[in-house]
């Protein structure tokens, strides 16, 4: 897969999650998130099952690395789900997209990839981009908030375990495993520390199907096939644009409005993308 190829397929998965926080916080209006979570990851690993090869089995590494890769997902997916019962769609995706910031440094910290100057430019843009956007002047955090900030955590040590793994081992392989992982996880976490309840309402099984289908099968197989043609770094100043999908969702499927100021965070994150682009496109000429 060339550069650019595999830029525009990350950013296709990011619109997909961009456009998911509005359908998680729908169906939260109708079942426990604890629930919710269960059956959208067992739905998901079922759909996924199909063209998956089983065999042979996972060892060694690529068993230990899925197993990492699905508790990173099962908590980030535990952590936002929680948060989104008390924060808004946009904001929560503002707050996921730290994960951006802390993956250069997650991959730093454990793999020795430095980042490019002009890379540790772009995100500290996209860092002053995603600080506005988080809206200061609105009450600061709420435990929402928090929760989501645990969530970004997990989600930047994924963005760099998908970099790692998805080179050496069968992309597919490792999203099902990363799925049926969370659905596991989620459904012990209902077990111990929730009382589920559903109501299968229009609203909830729409929410369900688009989360099961795009959010948590399509995405995370686009995400495997382009992370194997970019470093880490790349892939978390892409991630940067799933706010802005979030908040242009929201605001138009419920309403959310964000201030000037937001706005001017949503324009740092794009320059952003604009100077990573630099190196390529000097390659190019």
């Amino acid at each position: 897969m060339t550069p650019r190829r595999a830029d525009w397929t990350l950013l296709i998965a990011t619109a997909l999650w961009g456009t998911s926080f509005v359908a998680v916080k729908s169906a939260l209006a109708d079942a426990t998130p604890l629930a919710f979570l269960t059956i959208r990851f067992t739905l998901a690993a079922l759909v996924l099952v199909p063209g998956t090869p089983l065999r042979p089995r996972p060892v060694g590494q690529e068993l230990s690395g899925g197993g990492v890769l699905g508790l990173l997902v099962a908590f980030g997916f535990i952590a936002q789900t929680a948060g989104l019962v008390i924060t808004t769609p946009s904001r929560s995706a503002f707050i996921v997209a730290v994960s951006s910031v802390l993956a250069p440094l997650i991959a730093l910290a454990w793999l020795g990839e430095r980042p490019t100057w002009l890379t540790a430019v772009a995100l500290a843009l996209a860092t002053l981009g995603i600080y506005l956007l988080t809206a200061p002047d609105a009450g600061g955090l709420n435990r929402g908030d928090l929760l989501t900030l645990v969530c970004a955590a997990c989600f930047g040590g994924q963005i760099v375990a998908v970099s790692e793994l998805s080179r050496r081992y069968d992309a597919r392989r490792l999203v099902f495993t990363q799925v049926a992982g969370t659905a596991l996880v989620a459904a012990l976490a209902t077990a111990l520390f929730e009382h589920p309840h559903i109501h299968w309402t229009p609203r909830f099984v729409g929410a369900l199907g688009y989360t099961v289908l795009f959010a948590s099968t399509i995405s995370f197989l686009l995400q495997m096939r382009a992370q194997r043609a970019m470093s880490a770094a790349r892939a978390a100043l892409i991630f940067c644009f799933e706010p802005l999908f979030a908040a242009v969702t929201s605001w138009f499927v419920l309403g959310e409005r964000l201030s000037l100021l937001q706005w001017g965070g949503g324009a740092l994150i794009l320059v952003g993308m604009v100077i990573a682009e630099l190196p390529q496109l000097a390659i190019r000429r």
